[in-house]
């Protein structure tokens, strides 16, 4: 009879971290309460409820003295802020894992998105999620469940969404459940919230269900963990038997088979896993053979120790397995680690990162756990050669399988420039991003995206691990998302700030964040310019308002000139009737000259206005281009007029004699009476609106 015991069984790191802290502070002679089961293990919970440990329904139920250990399943943020407010000593041992998707969805239901939970809503981790979602959420446990929650509330795949599981869901039923939401939702971030232990362990579970005749599942009855494992085994191995303890094992569980594979929930001990294969071992009266001297002998778990027992039921540590090892020294070429089992391990500086300016006494720090890969064991040593590189490598190639089938964005820095298009570093993994995929425009350079952090997806998956991206469909739907956003809120007199992206002979186009708009060239001086480009030019940032809409043909006139900048204003607010001012000539007709005052106000000299004699015309006295003083006589803003004097500013005397030469029969026309040569508008060439 052979029995398999999973790689994967007993305690994984979150709640081996849970259970460790408990011990700790009873060791430092603390009084201490769990909030809830620290583990869902009834035997185990049993033993630290001898040692006193309470277990309480709400932080305040934790007496004067007593610390409060979290469990691994983590809380709501509200208990945290009841915690505080009571006084009560905490320690959070919530699973790093579990703390991941906390700051997910808090941050994203921040941002307006709907988060869906894949996980059973009933369970611990799942209400504590909840707890950190400020919005709209549903949670669903399987594909079905989705459907018909998405059927109830069809409005839901035209939202935002965020996409998360419970740590120990099952991951099939998850990748169905993202081919669905892939298929109807169009605004979609889904995060691989699955525990990387949960999945190896249903992986494991899943490949010696297949393997053997019996499967004996250890676990706590009420551990979610060890119902998926017992889901996982009992669809691909008929004989499948789940179990707390070893008393719960019956001889007809194994009658007429050669195999039994055993696996263990994530809350299951390892003295009961001892038990249960050490009872096993009797049951079916299985040896373990060793050698002495020459010859084989046969050794009984009776004759074994606890120890030998438990370690004869694991596979031996092998090369190309994955570990996870606790640093206990560092140095600048080498870092050494504890992997268990008294073997110490160690990573060289090349082992550890592919770069070579990793600088490994800052980045690692004792009591650091690294995921690891064992190159090469030495047994008489007790020692291994490990490698995180190539962990990573392995894991990031994962990464990017699973971001090819989810669609994820993932993110990477461009590393070089190469024949073609550019490669980029993402989880150690090269992808190649064609020139054609690698920028939202084909005449963009390729070179000014080399060492830029971007975001792009996988696009295909080549053979000898060949991954191919694109980061132009993550920039064109970052594009119609903006654009959709600006269309959402956009109104008349919005202000925005833009940017110059191309010029015409009628005006300018501007992008005001992910959608164009033009300012006509009218709109772009008080003054009359013969072209754009005297104002603006390609690239600049300028400040622009919304001036009309048309958003069945999404179009968009926007003004750029400012009211403060009016020639008009600005001549009203510093001169007045009465004020000498110097002014240049700058045209004349049969019955006086324009002289500018500022640029964008002409005044009117009246041809009676000009001498202190009587004048033909006034070419008779002036020239355009000839800088004069002269008096202010009139001002009409409504009408945009003024009228000028150069003879008020004539000594008195002088004029008297001009009015007694002046022939009787002719009347002077009134300055203020006279018509003003107004600039006139450029004519428009095309509407003064930008298509999209």
């Amino acid at each position: 009879m052979k029995i398999t015991l999973a790689k994967t069984a007993g305690f994984c790191f979150g709640v081996n971290r849970a259970v460790t802290a408990v011990y700790d502070l009873l060791e430092k002679k603390e009084k201490v309460c769990t909030l809830g089961p620290i583990i869902h293990n009834p035997q185990l919970v049993s033993e630290l409820e001898e040692k006193g440990v309470r277990i309480v329904e709400n932080p305040e139920d934790a007496s004067n003295g007593e610390v409060l250990v979290i469990r691994s399943h983590g809380v709501g943020a509200d208990v945290y802020e009841r915690a505080n407010l009571s006084g009560v000593r905490l320690v959070d041992a919530t699973c790093p894992f579990v703390s991941k998707i906390h700051k997910i969805v808090k941050e994203r239901s921040l941002a307006g998105d709907t988060i869906l939970i894949a996980g059973d809503e009933n369970h611990q981790e799942v209400i504590g999620i909840i707890g950190h979602i400020t919005g709209e959420y549903f949670v669903f446990s399987s594909e079905e469940e989705l459907e018909k929650t998405i059927k109830i509330h069809p409005e839901i795949v035209k939202k935002s969404l965020t996409v998360v599981s419970q740590t120990t869901f099952n991951a099939e039923k998850w990748k169905k459940s993202q081919i669905f939401l892939k298929k109807v939702c169009t605004n979609l971030k889904i995060f691989d919230t699955i525990c990387s232990a949960t999945a190896d362990r249903q992986d494991e579970a899943r490949l010696l269900a297949r393997q053997n005749e019996v499967m004996i599942v250890i676990g706590g009855r009420h551990s979610s963990n060890t119902r998926k494992l017992f889901d996982v085994c009992s669809a691909l191995c008929e004989r499948t038997y789940a179990v707390e303890t070893s008393a719960e094992l019956k001889p007809e569980f194994f009658y007429g088979v050669s195999s039994v594979g055993v696996v263990a929930g994530a809350s299951t001990p390892a003295g009961i896993i001892k038990e249960v294969i050490k009872t096993m071992s009797e049951i079916l009266q299985p040896v373990d053979e060793q050698m002495e001297g020459n010859k084989t002998v046969q050794k009984s778990f009776e004759e074994m120790t606890d120890e030998e027992a438990f370690e004869a039921s694991l596979s031996s540590l092998t090369g190309d397995q994955k570990v996870v090892g606790t640093v206990i020294a560092v140095n600048p070429s080498e870092i050494t680690v504890d992997i268990g089992r008294g073997v110490t391990g160690y990573i060289t500086k090349d082992e550890y990162s592919s770069d070579a300016n990793a600088d490994l006494v800052s980045e690692v720090k004792v009591d650091d756990k690294l995921n690891l890969i064992i190159m090469k064991i030495n047994d008489q040593e007790g020692t291994a050669m490990l490698s995180k590189r190539r962990y990573d490598a392995i894991a990031g190639w994962d990464n990017i399988v699973s971001a090819k089938e989810s669609g994820e964005i993932l993110h990477g820095t461009v590393s070089d420039v190469v024949k073609g298009g550019v490669t980029v570093y993402s989880s150690n993994v090269r992808v190649f991003i064609p020139a054609s995929q690698a920028t939202a425009s084909r005449n963009d350079s390729l070179e000014d995206l080399k060492g830029k952090e971007v975001d792009f997806r996988i696009i295909e998956i080549g053979r000898g691990r060949r991954a191919i991206g694109s980061i132009r469909s993550v920039l064109r739907e970052a594009r119609r998302e903006a654009v959709e956003k600006v269309w959402s809120n956009i109104a008349v007199g919005d202000r925005f700030t833009g940017v110059v992206k191309s010029i015409t002979g009628y005006g300018a186009f501007v992008d005001i964040g992910g959608v164009d708009g033009m300012v006509h060239i009218s709109e772009l001086s008080w003054t009359r310019i013969k072209n754009p480009s005297e104002v603006v030019s390609v690239g600049d940032t300028i400040e622009v308002y919304v001036k009309a809409l048309d958003t069945e043909k999404r179009k968009i006139s926007l003004g750029y000139k400012k009211a403060e900048d009016n020639p008009w204003t600005i001549f009203q607010n510093k001169y007045s009737v009465g004020d000498i001012v110097n002014v240049t000539i700058v045209s004349m007709t049969s019955y006086g000259a324009f002289a500018r005052i500022i640029p964008g106000v002409d005044g009117l000299i009246h041809i009676s206005q000009i001498a202190n004699h009587r004048i033909n015309k006034p070419q008779d006295e002036l020239k355009v281009g000839q800088e004069i003083d002269a008096k202010i006589t009139a001002i009409d803003l409504e009408k945009k007029r003024v009228s000028l004097s150069i003879r008020a500013l004539l000594p008195e005397e002088e004029a008297e004699i001009a009015d007694e030469e002046a022939p009787a029969e002719e009347t002077e026309t009134p300055a203020e009476e006279a018509p003003v040569e107004e600039t006139p508008a450029p004519a428009e060439e095309t509407p003064a609106e930008a298509e999209e």
